[in-house]
């Protein structure tokens, strides 16, 4: 399923892709940038799978992919992501379908000449788009849902489960195993691709893609309940959004604006 060997990664270079999408981006303690997306077949289904590439210049010209989450054309890998945890080490995370699996290979030294990779781990079930949070040493938590049975992409039908939510899972021995904690359901969530950030007085706030715009939700015990979905306020035409902690300590939020 996961592929570095030169010679095997051929088939997925850019003359080969008819279409891609869903892309992402980490910057490594050295100025190495990396990029995920998602290609394969001519749209959304199976056959679909993950890469990532590299640039050494800043962004100015990229390699060929390094790495490529595929499990033949009966399946697919998507919605990927790049995560640098605080260790240094780069995540590269995926999705898999039909078995619905989040999964993510770790590179312990990415500013290394050669890259080397960690089996790929499974982090649960069954979609996470977006970058984890880290709340303390001990405390990594992972974005992950199960969309509503109304929601899906390509030729995907709805898995088996039934608390169909979004969830975090928590990681207390940095990233070597994973928790599920608690989810929640918010009014008209779409593809939810869900954030978390930590507020004063370990409060934790989860922000939701809805049809409205974005829904948010609170936790005041780690992330095992969470307060009842509500709106922002903050507007937007149903789309992905982004979140995050500065070292400043501010918030940047970034989102459409309808």
């Amino acid at each position: 399923m996961f592929i570095t060997d030169p010679g095997k990664l051929a088939r997925f270079h850019t003359k080969a892709r008819l279409w891609q999408g869903i892309p992402g981006i980490e910057r490594t303690q050295n100025g190495r940038l990396f990029a995920s997306l998602y290609s394969g077949s001519t749209g959304e289904g199976n056959g679909n799978y993950s890469v990532v590439f590299l640039s050494n210049d800043g962004g100015q010209t990229w390699t060929e992919p390094v790495a490529v989450a595929y499990i033949g054309e009966e399946g697919r890998c998507y919605d990927p992501g790049l995560w640098i945890d605080p260790l240094g080490r780069l995540w590269f995370y995926w999705n898999t379908y039909p078995d619905y699996v989040v999964w993510a290979a770790i590179c312990e030294d990415p500013d290394a000449e050669a890259l080397t990779w960690l089996p790929p781990r499974k982090i649960g079930k069954e979609v996470m788009m977006n970058k984890p949070t880290v709340v303390s040493e001990d405390c990594w938590l992972f974005p992950v849902a199960v969309w509503g049975q109304s929601v899906f992409a390509g030729n995907m039908m709805p898995s088996s489960e039934i608390e169909r939510l979004a969830f975090v899972y928590r990681s207390s021995d940095q990233g070597e195993t994973f928790e599920k904690l608690g989810g929640v359901s918010v009014p008209e969530r779409a593809f939810d691709e869900h954030m978390v950030v930590s507020l004063p007085n370990n409060v934790l706030w989860m922000l939701v893609r809805t049809r409205y715009g974005i829904g948010q939700s609170f936790s005041y015990d780690g992330g095992n309940t969470w307060t009842p979905g509500e709106d922002t306020g903050f507007g937007g035409p149903d789309a992905r959004f982004f979140i995050r902690r500065l070292s400043s300590g501010r918030l940047l939020l970034i989102n459409h604006y309808k």
